[in-house]
Formats: structure tokens, sequence, C-alpha cells
């Protein structure tokens, strides 16, 4: 049993963590520009890991992550638009040769224009994203914990993980 309610209980636990606003809204930035690069390449695990590194709300990066990856499928061709016009500049040209001949840089596929198109994309709404929701979390993040700290079921999740350690022993 103890395996099964850990992640909820990891879930629930940043959720109603005490965050400030500003760690809530750069995680949810961070995690609109995790959900936005494509999977399985270096870039996407980079992201990832700077972002587990960080002291950001990884309960809000997370859905951020998942609605912006469900999204992000819809705007493929604007993101390949971005992408070629990145790439495609001469004045850069030299330097995405340079990149590409580093031992692990041709693994991230910063030459796929649309995995291009979106870490642009991503980087460019990271600070108009938390200047937006962080007035947002400023206002509801407090409510939002008290109430979810007298749902039941956040009280039977973290109550159930401490009996269950206190039974393995």
């Amino acid at each position: 049993m103890f395996i099964i309610l850990r992640p909820l209980r990891l879930l629930l636990q940043a959720m109603v963590m005490q965050s400030t606003p500003r760690q809530m809204s750069l995680g949810f930035a961070f995690g609109v520009l995790v959900g936005l690069v494509p999977k399985g390449n270096l870039l996407a695990i980079a992201l990832g890991l700077c972002l587990a590194a960080t002291r950001l709300n990884l309960a809000v990066a997370g859905c951020a992550a998942l609605v912006a990856a469900l999204l992000a499928t819809q705007c493929d061709a604007i993101f390949d638009r971005i992408g070629w016009f990145v790439l495609s500049q001469p004045s850069l040209l030299s330097t995405w040769t340079w990149l590409y001949h580093q031992p692990f840089v041709p693994w991230t596929d910063f030459n796929n224009s649309i995995v291009m198109g979106s870490f642009v994309t991503g980087l460019v709404l990271i600070y108009p994203l938390h200047r937006l929701t962080r007035p947002l979390f400023e206002k509801y993040s407090e409510k939002l914990a008290t109430h979810a700290r007298r749902w039941w079921i956040t009280r039977f999740i973290m109550g159930a993980e401490l009996a269950d350690r206190i039974g393995s022993l």
C-alpha cells in the first residue's frame, strides 16, 4: 500500500505545501516550457532535470507541463515556422554548425524545426506567464491549500502512509 499511496501523497504535499506565489508562478512558467518541447531528446531531459533541481512547486509545474504538452501538438505548424525562421538565419549558420559538431548537442535535436520553435516559444513565454500567474497564485494559493487540508482524501492519504510506516516497523 505504501508504494501506491506515495505518489499521491507527494502530489498532495506539493499542492498544500507552503510555497510562495513566486515559486508557484515560476513553476507554472517553467512547466509550460517543459511541456512545449517535444519529448524524446536530450533537451527535454535537461529541462526536466533543471526544473526538478530548483525549489519551484513541482505540482504546479507538472500540471502546467501536462496541459502544455497536450496543447503543443496542436501548435506544431506554428512551432515549425518559428523553428525554420530561427534555424535559417544566415548570421547563425556558423553557430548551428559548431553546435552540431559538439559531443552531446546533436542529441538535443536542436536542428529539428519543431523542437527549436517550441523551445524558443517556451523561452519567450516564461516571463509573461510568470507575471500573469503570480497575482492569481497570490490570491488563491492559500485558499486552495486550506481547502485541500480539509479534504478527507488528503487526510486519509497522509495518515495512511504514516500508519503504513508504523506498521512496517
